[in-house]
C-alpha cells in the first residue's frame, strides 16, 4: 500500500502547494479546486486507515505487495479497458518485443513432446557461436532437467535468458550422438525483427510483413523496400494482419516512409493532454508505387494509424477486415520497483478526424475483450452488409473524397470475408494434436543437410519440392491412434492438400526464414489474391 499512499501524498500535496501560491482572491474564486483538494484528502485518509486496520486486526499475516497490486489494479478495472497495471515481471516482458531485443541464447525453437527442439540459430548468436545446430534438443539447463518434466514454458524461457555476458550451461541430445553433449553458452543481445517477411510475391510486387511497431520497425521497413527495389519492386503489399500495434512513433515513421513531408498522420486529444498533430518526417523511400494493406480484426494501435494514415490520404487501398478499434493513448508511469501503470491520456484520430477507438463502457473489460468474438457471432466477420454506418460516421478522404468511415477501427476499402471453411475439420484437428509439427520434425531430422545442400536457391524449392508420401502417411498416422480421421475420400484429398502445403512451408522456414514460409502460404491467401488483382488493374489503367 505504501506506494499508493505515497503517490497519493505527493498528489495532495501538490494541489495545496499550488492552492497556496495563489493570491487570497483567486483562492476564493476556486471553490471546485478547494472541494477537489478536500476531497483527495478524504480519500487518503480512507485508504490510510483501511491499510491500517488490515495490518493491525487481520486474522492472518499479508502480503503487503500483493494487496498494493490489487489495490492499484481494483482503482483501473473501473476505467477504461486499456489503463492497466502490469508487475514488474510482466512490464519487462511487455517491452521486449518493443525494445527489438531481449538478452539469451539465440535460439528459435518449438516444444514438441514436453522437449526443447531448436528450430533454428540465430546468426552469429551466442548458440551458433559455440556449434548448437538445428535439430538439437535442450534437455538440460545448469545440470537442471527441462525435458520430460513438463516444465511451463515461462520457466523454460525463464532458465535461458539472462544478463548478457552470463553464462548457461546447455545439455543438449543430437540424433545419432550417443552421450549428452554440454555447452557452455554466453548470453548476449538477440535481435528481435518485426518485419518478419518481405519477398517478390509477383513480379514487379513486393510483400512486407509487419507483425508490431517496435524501436526499430521503420529501420527495418526501409531495408526491406530497398531490398525489393533491387529485385525490380514497383507496387507493394503492406501486410498488417494480426499486427497489434506497439509504439506511435514506430507508427509514425512507419507512415512517412509513403507519404509526402508534413502530411498530417494522426492527432491525440485529450482532457488534460494538449492537442498534437504527427505529420510525415519527409524523404519517405515509398512515395509513388502503388500500394495496398492488408488488415483484419487483430491490426490494432499503431496499425490502424498508418492504415488510416494512407485511406484517408488516398495513397493506397485497404483490404480485409474492420481493424480492431484501440484508438486510445497510454502514458507508461514507471514504479521504483519495476512495475507500471499504463493510463490512458488521449484518442488517436485519422487525418479527416475519425476517432479510432470503438464504443466501450468503463469497468467492463470481459465485454470489451469479447468484441472480435461476438463480430464473430453477428455474421460481420463473413458479411460486409452486416455492418450499417450512421450518416454522422461518415467522413470524405483528402484527395478524392471517398467515403470512408468512423465509428470504431478502420473499415476497409474491399472487404474479405472470414473463411471459416477453408480449412477441413480433419485438418484442423491435426494441427492443435500436434500431428503435423511433430512428424515434419521427425523428418527434419534426417533429411535436414541433405534438403539444405539439394535446394540452396528458395525459387528452385518452391517450383520442385514436393513432400514425401512418408511424411503426409505418418501424419495420418498419428492422426488415426488419436482418433482424427478424415470423413470420407474427398475430405480426405483436401485434408492432405493442406497438410502437404503446410509441411513444405514449414520445410522453407526451416531452411531460410519465415520470408520463404510466407511466400508458400500466401499464394492462395484470399487478401493477399485481392491485393494483386487490385494492383494488376491500376497497372493497366496507368498504360
Amino acid at each position: 500500500m505504501k506506494q499508493i499512499i505515497i503517490l497519493l501524498t505527493l498528489m495532495l500535496c501538490s494541489s495545496i502547494y499550488a492552492q497556496r501560491q495563489l493570491p487570497q482572491q483567486q483562492q476564493r474564486q476556486a471553490p471546485p479546486q478547494e472541494r477537489l483538494s478536500a476531497k483527495a484528502e478524504q480519500n487518503l485518509r480512507k485508504l490510510t486507515m483501511a491499510e491500517m486496520a488490515l495490518k493491525a486486526l487481520y486474522i492472518d499475516s499479508l502480503d503487503e505487495a500483493k494487496l498494493t497490486d490489487a489495490a492499484i489494479k481494483g482503482m483501473l478495472s473501473e476505467l477504461d479497458p486499456h489503463t492497466s497495471y502490469s508487475t514488474a515481471e510482466e512490464t519487462k516482458k511487455l517491452n521486449e518485443p518493443l525494445n527489438s531485443k531481449f538478452e539469451g541464447i539465440g535460439v528459435q525453437f518449438n516444444i514438441l513432446r514436453d522437449t526443447l527442439v531448436v528450430i533454428q540459430t540465430i546468426v552469429k548468436g551466442p548458440s551458433e557461436k559455440v556449434g548448437i545446430l538445428p535439430g538439437d534438443r535442450i534437455v538440460l539447463v545448469n545440470d537442471t532437467a527441462i525435458a520430460g518434466v513438463k516444465m511451463e514454458q515461462s520457466e523454460i524461457m525463464k532458465r535461458l535468458r539472462g544478463p548478457k555476458g552470463t553464462v548457461v550451461e546447455l545439455g543438449i541430445v543430437r540424433r545419432n550422438v550417443p552421450e549428452i553433449l554440454k555447452f557452455n553458452v554466453v548470453r548476449d543481445k538477440i535481435p528481435l525483427h518485426s518485419v518478419d517477411a518481405c519477398f517478390m510475391i509477383r513480379p514487379g510486387v513486393g510483400l512486407i510483413r509487419i507483425t508490431n511497431f517496435a524501436v526499430d520497425t521503420k529501420k527495418e521497413l526501409v531495408e526491406a523496400i530497398e531490398k525489393l527495389r533491387h529485385k525490380g519492386m514497383k507496387s507493394l503489399i503492406l501486410d498488417l494482419q494480426q499486427n497489434g500495434g506497439g509504439y506511435l512513433d514506430a507508427a509514425v515513421g512507419v507512415a512517412s516512409e509513403f507519404l509526402e513531408k508534413d502530411a498530417l498522420l494522426v492527432y491525440t486529444d485529450g482532457r488534460s493532454v494538449p492537442h498534437q498533430d504527427y505529420k510525415a518526417q519527409g524523404g519517405g523511400k515509398f512515395l509513388k508505387g502503388d500500394l495496398v494493406v492488408l488488415v483484419d480484426e487483430y491490426s490494432a494501435s499503431a496499425a490502424e494509424i498508418v492504415s488510416g494514415a494512407i485511406q484517408d490520404h488516398d495513397r493506397g487501398y485497404i483490404v480485409g477486415r474492420r481493424t480492431f478499434g484501440k484508438g486510445l493513448v497510454q502514458r507508461p508511469i514507471p514504479f521504483p520497483d519495476g512495475s507500471m501503470i499504463r493510463v490512458t491520456v488521449s484518442h488517436y484520430f485519422t487525418p479527416v478526424g475519425r476517432c479510432i477507438q470503438k464504443p466501450y463502457e468503463k469497468g467492463k473489460s470481459k465485454e470489451y475483450n469479447e468484441d472480435v468474438l461476438n463480430r464473430l457471432k453477428d455474421g460481420e466477420l463473413m458479411h460486409r452488409d452486416s455492418i450499417h454506418f450512421a450518416d454522422s460516421l461518415k467522413y470524405k478522404t483528402l484527395k478524392k473524397g471517398r467515403v470512408v468511415y468512423g465509428g470504431g477501427g478502420i473499415m476497409p476499402d474491399y472487404f474479405i470475408p472470414l473463411d471459416t471453411l477453408k480449412y477441413t475439420k480433419c485438418y484442423r484437428n491435426l494441427s492443435l494434436k500436434n500431428c503435423i509439427l511433430e512428424n515434419h520434425m521427425n523428418y527434419q531430422d534426417l533429411h535436414r543437410a541433405e534438403l539444405r545442400s539439394k535446394y540452396t536457391d528458395f525459387e528452385k524449392f518452391n517450383a520442385e519440392y514436393v513432400v514425401p508420401d512418408e511424411v503426409i502417411d505418418s501424419i495420418f498416422a498419428k492422426g488415426a491412434r488419436l482418433n482424427v480421421k478424415p470423413e470420407n475420400e474427398a475430405d480426405s484429398i483436401k485434408t492432405k492438400q493442406q497438410v502437404a502445403k503446410l509441411v513444405k512451408a514449414l520445410t522453407a522456414r526451416d531452411i531460410w526464414d519465415l520470408s520463404e514460409y510466407y511466400a508458400i502460404m500466401y499464394d492462395d491467401n484470399d487478401a493477399v489474391l485481392k491485393a494483386l488483382e487490385l494492383l494488376s488493374t491500376d497497372k493497366k489503367k496507368k498504360k
